[in-house]
């Protein structure tokens, strides 16, 4: 099914909100005490997880290549490619069983929308929960090099009058982003929404999957993009176009890709599940070490994976970010964060940042009990025990579920204890 949010589906989500509650409820499963010891092994030594080929997919491929997965016991891990967000969602609808996938390197926000049926066929909740967060930062809006002499960088106000005369010659500015109501989403609305252009009413938002965004540039597709790497460097590296801003400057550290497993398999096997989340732990602290970078780029790009040269990933993983438009800045900041700076932990204040924006924009309704929902699809728990098998840095483990206030560019400011103050800051959105 198409991504594209429906009165008709969001109606039938609201609808189903209590229904989804309980499924949820029975679906989170209370840890026993010992189910976690080391000494007992993994219920299975089977799972399916999927991927999109995206830099902050690198948890799940090193922890395959490099036999985390076995040392734990998860000896038949699959890391199955994924053709979209759209094929992950359905494959994680389907489940392993009738032939899909038991989790996903997924769009944080999606886990949600799965979860309250907002995307799924019919709005069947299928409850999801997220066990990790795989990486902060390191995406990033791009724009057509025909656009470039508009000067629009992180302020996006410059391409406003762009888009005016694009509409009065006739023609429809399209904004590209990977899925309705994900990360990709809602980064580029809050750009173009902090420059005074409207998403909704001044260019049209289309889904394009992150493989494809390059190739769909260069023939004249959209206009602006949003999207992971190494797509943005790729399309900096072919000439095809240029990085406004990563998604770290509009706000730094940022959440965003997690790792989502279907409850029910959860439920089934919390000792899988803690050995799975162990295993991409540990291989997210290999990944943050800057001396495994050449490495880990060359690990990516291979045809088993993302099948793209290691040159177009390796820069931006070490921070070094080519704009495309005379700024070429080396060792920045802007570079992924795997497990340093806290970026492994699920934080709780983070999904309500999510939950709040796809409310922003009709995705989700303005009375869902987002502190209910959190509870049920965050499990920081499993995290918590799964960084402790891993001998995870410590540095790494914050000693609550909130980062407290989060500061954007344009200076507005998120309240994880009043996001209804958050909402009513903003002048562009669809809810009053």
């Amino acid at each position: 099914m198409g991504t594209t949010n429906t009165r008709r589906g969001m109606l039938q989500g609201v609808a189903g909100l209590t229904a989804t509650a309980a499924l949820l409820s029975a679906a989170r499963m209370a840890l026993p005490a010992g189910a976690f010891a080391q000494a007992r092994g993994p219920e299975t030594p089977k799972a399916t997880l999927g991927f999109i080929a995206l830099t902050d997919s690198a948890p799940l491929i090193v922890a395959k290549e490099k036999k985390l997965f076995d040392k734990y016991g998860i000896v038949e891990a699959n890391i199955a490619k994924q053709a979209s967000w759209g094929t992950t969602r359905d494959n994680l609808v389907l489940g392993s069983a009738s032939g899909g996938i038991d989790g996903a390197h997924i769009l944080t926000p999606v886990p949600y929308l799965i979860s309250l049926g907002t995307v799924t066929i019919e709005n069947r909740p299928v409850p999801i929960q997220i066990l990790a967060r795989l990486n902060t930062d390191c995406q990033a809006i791009s724009v057509s090099k025909e656009l470039m002499a508009t000067g629009a960088r992180l302020d996006s106000a410059p391409l406003k009058a762009a888009f005016a005369k694009m509409k009065a010659a006739g023609k429809d500015p399209k904004c590209a982003m990977t899925f309705r109501g994900g990360t990709h989403d809602l980064w580029i609305r809050y750009w173009l929404a902090a420059g005074g252009i409207d998403p909704d009413k001044d260019v049209s938002t289309i889904v394009v999957p992150p493989p494809q965004m390059v190739a769909n540039m260069k023939v004249g597709n959209m206009d602006a993009f949003c999207v992971g790497e190494p797509w943005n460097e790729q399309l900096v590296n072919q000439g095809i176009g240029y990085t406004a801003c990563t998604t770290g400057e509009i706000w730094k550290g940022h959440p965003e890709k997690s790792l989502g497993m279907r409850a029910d398999w959860v439920e089934k096997n919390p000792v899988a599940a803690l050995a799975v989340t162990s295993a991409v732990i540990e291989a997210q602290v290999w990944c943050d070490r800057m001396e495994n970078k050449e490495e880990l780029a060359a690990i990516l790009g291979k045809r088993a994976w993302f099948n793209v040269p290691p040159a177009d990933i390796v820069g931006r993983l070490k921070g070094d970010v080519n704009y495309g438009d005379g700024r070429d800045v080396k060792g920045t900041s802007q570079l992924m964060k795997f497990y340093d700076q806290q970026a492994s932990y699920p934080f709780r204040s983070h999904e309500l940042w999510f939950l709040t924006e796809n409310q922003r924009w009709g995705i989700l309704p303005p009375t869902l009990d987002t502190a209910a929902t959190i509870a049920r699809v965050n499990r920081e728990d499993i995290w918590r025990a799964a960084a402790k098998q891993a001998g995870a840095p410590a540095a790494g483990i914050p000693a609550g579920t909130s980062r407290g206030k989060e500061t954007f560019f344009d200076g507005k400011v998120f309240d994880p204890a009043d996001p209804k103050a958050y909402l009513a800051s903003l002048s562009i959105k669809k809810v009053a």
